[in-house]
């Protein structure tokens, strides 16, 4: 463990004089990482710092870093070069660097850029704050927890306070870790080996959510098929207690066999049930871990999507086999199969990879044959990357051609847009009920919701279209991302107050 001892005698103001000191947060990546930004910004804020305007205005920069791809290395440190001439300009500025790339490189980061005040990974989040101060009274830090500590409550991402970016939805995290080997992901090296979180601990979380107005959430993990799995191998092996049912849910209790299993289809049962919520969303699954259960609880629970992202990678058994994804393409479609006659109008968007090491032509072939034959409504294709400490990463004598790379992924792409206009051209003529987002980004007369499924709509703004609101609408038109619509109906208002500016005179 790289790591600094606690300084009992940090600076904690350190604002200029007349104003208080102001932050921004960058995100990379995820959705994991969008919620620990979140995390992030709110020790800030519990610290006193209030959200800049602009980073050209922050005193604190924090880049919250991802390493899932190469490019992600390239965006961190292009970021940290225009960073080093405002902190020229202002050498009281501090840069902090946080997440994924932060837990894999480490001092390199300094070392590439000796401007970075702190350097922290993804096991002390908790610590932002701290390393700031401390960076402020002696110099640039970095540290580094190997993994984060199951029972240090202020150490795990559920203990901190947030500020989210949105008051109708949010990010809530059951576990953090994986423990696959895929052999292209580098997740399981900076993110550590699964711990789930208390199932009452989290149930209770969504009803403070629901209490305070939320009314969308969605459930983040690696891989979230396998939440509990560690809870109740843990319980098997000590004698039951008062709080088991807090540990890991009253309905593994009553079962009463005390068997290691899978917690995630009663959570979607537990969490889908709590007042108020009327959406609840997930992410990710793996397809070997899907189970009937879990299809059951998606089917039977009201509040639960009608949608389910299924990462197939690749459709040749083979390359399967080497990235040890622990299925085949036919024990895929079976399970795709299985959701979709389990699930009433279920939508299934996918990941996959091209030119995986060894990838062959007819190894190609097969991902483009099981694509379209799984007909996804969406999808996200990308170009292997290698990523240091991988298993894959070593393969370089097997490599695929660049050139042959970017062929196959228009080839992917052209396969995997035709499914996805298929899909958005049938809902055409149809009435969906869409979560509006907000004012869309490129039509200011517009707004944007999205659909049960995950689909996006856009449609001319009206009256009581409000962040937050319900509404009916009748699908007028359809493009390979996103669809058109126009307003039928205001079903529900926002529930989340409105924050009002107040400026002080």
């Amino acid at each position: 463990m790289d790591a600094t001892p606690p300084d009992a005698a940090l600076p904690t103001d350190g604002a200029p004089a007349g104003r208080a000191r102001t932050y921004a947060v960058r995100t990379y990546g995820c959705q994991m990482n969008v919620h620990d930004s979140e995390r992030i910004a709110g020790l800030l804020e519990a610290d006193g710092l209030i959200e800049a305007a602009s980073e050209a205005e922050a005193d604190v920069i924090v880049l919250n870093t991802c390493c899932i791809r190469e490019n992600a290395d390239n965006k961190l440190y292009g970021a940290l070069g225009n960073l080093k001439a405002l902190k020229e300009e202002r050498p009281d500025l501090q840069v902090a660097v946080a997440g994924c790339l932060a837990q894999k490189d480490r001092e390199l980061i300094q070392q590439r850029a000796a401007h970075v005040d702190v350097v922290f990974g993804t096991h002390n989040v908790h610590r932002a704050t701290e390393l700031l101060a401390h960076a402020r009274r002696h110099g640039p830090v970095m540290e580094i927890l190997e993994e984060t500590v199951r029972d240090a409550a202020d150490a795990f991402p559920s203990a901190l306070p947030t500020k989210r970016d949105a008051d109708h939805c949010a990010w809530v995290t059951i576990q953090i870790g994986c423990d696959n080997s895929c052999a292209f992901c580098i997740v399981p090296a900076v993110r550590g080996p699964e711990i789930s979180r208390p199932f009452g601990e989290l149930v209770l979380e969504v009803e403070g959510l629901a209490s305070d107005g939320v009314t969308e959430v969605t459930l983040l993990g690696q891989n979230v098929n396998s939440y509990g799995r560690d809870l109740t191998t843990r319980l098997r092996s000590i004698d039951a207690g008062s709080a088991d049912a807090f540990e890991a849910g009253e309905r593994w209790v009553l079962e009463g066999r005390r068997r290691p299993r899978p917690l995630f289809a009663d959570l979607l049962r537990e969490v889908g049930a709590v007042e108020g919520i009327r959406r609840v969303r997930y992410t990710s699954p793996h397809p070997k871990d899907l189970r009937p259960e879990t299809i059951a609880a998606m089917a039977e629970t009201p509040s639960v999507c009608e949608h389910l992202h299924l990462p197939l990678q690749s459709g040749s058994d083979r390359v399967l086999a080497a990235m040890h994804r622990g299925y085949t393409a036919e024990r895929y479609l079976e399970r795709l199969a299985a959701a979709r006659a389990g699930i009433e109008d279920l939508a299934v968007s996918t990941d996959v990879i091209v030119g995986f090491p060894g990838e062959t032509d007819a190894d190609f072939e097969s991902t483009l044959e099981v694509a379209a034959e799984a007909g996804y409504d969406s999808a996200f294709a990308f170009v292997f990357s290698p990523r240091p400490g991988t298993e894959a990463a070593d393969l370089e004598d097997e490599f695929v051609d660049h050139a042959l790379c970017v062929e196959r992924f228009e080839r992917l792409q052209r396969v995997l847009r035709r499914s996805s206009r298929r899909s958005h051209e049938a809902r055409v003529g149809r009435t969906e009920e869409i979560l509006v987002e907000g004012p869309s980004k490129r039509e200011p007369d517009q707004v944007t919701g999205r659909t049960r499924q995950n689909r996006l709509v856009h449609l001319p703004a009206a009256e009581g279209l409000r962040t937050g609101a319900y509404a009916d609408v009748r699908i007028t038109g359809a493009a390979s991302h996103y669809l058109f619509g126009e307003l039928l109906e205001v079903t529900a208002s926002p529930r989340h107050r409105r924050r009002i500016p107040v400026a002080s005179l």
